[in-house]
């Protein structure tokens, strides 16, 4: 089981997070919530990563609040300042496992929908991270300088999400490509959330859906990714991400754009 800790941001300021410690970590992630703040499902996500070999630390973006109502989650949102959250609380957390050179040193960053979007801006302001993984969120263009991410990132997009259209998938690997970002995307037939398990039933809201053969081939294409790039030491070269196809699954749910 996990913990709650204490860290600093860069600015001095003390946050909250929970931290799930791995036995014999290869390296550490921060993990970025979704707009229900940092619940139980979240602190799931933590410990499947310490189970995988990584410790992991999510901050407490809401500072203790946490909800299951969607209109409060969307009110949460708004109040949440996405740069600083991005460059003190995230940076904060990453220089956090920096610090405590956990296996090999390295930390990556990864979040959904909402921490999804802060995954992108902490890949522009965070230089500590060494790799980070997207799920299903980007936040408005404008904000993003592709030209200062200096980490890979690989991304899991939902072709039918209707929270993040996929055309702004598409608008936003474009300045990748042109910034020459390590980048490797994934695309999965697939609704908002689809790696979440509290997104079924008649709780769930009507754009999510959860998907359990989606969502494993989601974390195993993550593991990987993280295990190859915080596993290795910094003076190796690195690797050339490549997109894969799931036997059995139609084709275009895991298309990679080629442009």
């Amino acid at each position: 089981m996990g913990k709650t800790i204490e860290f600093k941001r860069p600015d001095g300021k003390a946050v909250h997070g929970y931290l799930a410690e791995a036995e014999a970590p290869v390296g550490a992630v921060v993990v970025i919530q979704e707009w229900w703040g940092l619940n139980e499902q979240i602190r799931g996500v933590a410990e499947r990563f310490a189970n995988a070999g990584f410790t992991a630390l999510v901050p407490d973006l809401y500072r203790g609040k946490s909800t299951v109502e969607a209109e409060e989650a969307h009110h949460l949102m708004d109040g949440l300042n996405f740069g600083e959250a991005a460059s003190q609380d995230v940076r904060g957390a990453v220089q956090y496992l920096k610090a405590a050179k956990l296996g090999s040193g390295k930390v990556g960053v990864t979040g959904f929908c909402m921490g999804g979007a802060l995954t992108v801006l902490a890949s522009t302001m965070v230089p500590e991270a060494d790799a980070g993984v997207v799920w299903y969120g980007y936040p408005p263009l404008e904000y993003v300088d592709a030209s200062k991410i200096g980490m890979p990132l690989m991304a899991h997009w939902a072709t039918q999400d209707g929270a993040f259209a996929i055309a702004g998938v598409d608008a936003l690997e474009a300045r990748l490509k042109e910034a020459k970002v390590r980048y490797e995307g994934h695309r999965y037939l697939a609704h908002h959330a689809f790696a979440n398990e509290d997104a079924q039933g008649r709780h769930r809201i009507a754009i999510t859906q959860y998907d359990a053969a989606w969502a494993q081939l989601a974390y195993d294409r993550t593991t990987r990714f993280f295990g190859l790039e915080l596993a290795r030491p910094s003076s190796a070269p690195p690797s050339r991400p490549r997109p894969g196809r799931a036997p059995g699954r139609p084709a275009v749910a895991d298309a990679v754009p080629r442009r």
